[in-house]
């Protein structure tokens, strides 16, 4: 992955527009008004131009200025570029779901990724989109972690939200909590470990990463009184994991874990299901959260918070967790870089 500007050797990081009646625009517009940035990479938005400058006249930043480019492969240094999804002019409903919306986020997301196989951008940063409005012939997935995966070598994918010090992922993504227990098996606990550990000393470079799993049920099944998942699945898996050379504990009940602290003692962690794990790290990471899908063989992030419909046009969304998953992509796709010269 060596899409870097030829005459500036800075990245190229598309961000895809999301939810045009969410705060993707807000928050984008934000982050980018900040003219420091763009010494660092070239921002591509996928999106439209119109659509900016309404959100540009509405949040009245003056200081937000673009240039409209056809291809990634126009976009100039140190300026804000964007690549029009469509020339057509398209309803903005702030605050609202609507088909329209759902559709302007898939086609900008399509774009992103042609321009991510064809190796024209070196990353792809996600402004939030509506599960539910960008359902569609093309787009029968739970959300961007499942399409990703699908158009990448069908790769087992890691859902990671990440903070500072803190990273956790969860074996089981979106899908719902009835279904868990039965999804979860050795074998899927073990490979999602497995990718854990890759990512932590490739994409976060640390050398021996030890990873905490969390238990399915309360007090870890206090030795199968309360649950035998424990004991049958996650703890052989666990024990696997630690023969295969992966540092790996557990399992630890997430409330004493996260209440008492311990989760500082660790550089990732495994949760079982999707509110276990994002629950504490929402309290944690408080606005500057990112979600980073690791396990493939592209670098994309996105803010770790939604379309935010009931606060869009009140100029009160923070851009603190769309920056910090621009600056996550940019380190990561470096930290790539630098694996692959170190084990050429």
């Amino acid at each position: 992955m060596h899409n870097t500007n030829k005459e500036t050797n800075r990245l190229r990081i598309g961000i895809t527009q999301g939810d045009i009646n969410g705060i993707g625009y807000e928050v984008i517009i934000k982050t980018l008004s900040d003219k420091r940035l763009l010494e660092d990479f070239v921002p591509i938005i996928y999106g439209q131009t119109r659509i900016a400058n309404y959100y540009k006249k509405n949040l009245n930043i003056e200081e937000f200025n673009y240039t409209q480019i056809k291809t990634a492969q126009q976009a100039a240094a140190k300026r804000v570029n964007i690549v029009n999804y469509t020339e057509e002019e398209v309803k903005i409903e702030q605050g609202f779901s609507t088909s329209i919306g759902g559709n302007a986020s898939f086609k900008a997301l399509e774009m992103a990724v042609d321009d991510l196989k064809n190796k024209l951008i070196d990353a792809v940063v996600t402004a939030p989109i509506n599960k539910q409005n960008i359902q569609s012939t093309k787009f029968n997935f739970p959300g961007h972690t499942e399409y990703l995966a699908a158009n990448f070598e069908n790769q087992e994918p890691l859902m990671l939200l990440v903070t500072d010090k803190l990273r956790i992922g969860t074996v089981t993504g979106h899908i719902p909590l009835s279904d868990v227990p039965k999804t979860i098996t050795k074998e899927l606990i073990l490979k999602k470990i497995e990718i854990f550990n890759k990512s932590l000393k490739v994409d976060f470079r640390i050398s021996k990463p030890k990873i905490a799993v969390l238990s399915l049920n309360p007090h870890a099944g206090d030795g199968g009184i309360i649950g035998d998942k424990e004991i049958n699945t996650i703890i052989p898996a666990i024990e696997q994991a630690n023969k295969n050379g992966i540092l790996t504990f557990g399992p630890f009940p997430s409330d004493g874990f996260f209440g008492m602290g311990d989760w500082i003692k660790f550089d990732g962690i495994l949760a079982m299901y999707h509110d276990q794990g994002l629950t504490p790290f929402k309290i944690l990471a408080y606005d500057g959260g990112v979600n980073y899908t690791a396990g493939l063989p592209i670098v994309r992030t996105s803010p770790a918070h939604g379309t935010a419909y009931s606060i869009v046009g009140k100029n009160m969304a923070s851009p603190d967790s769309f920056r910090q998953a621009l600056f996550l992509a940019i380190d990561i796709v470096r930290n790539r870089l630098a694996h692959e010269i170190e084990n050429d």
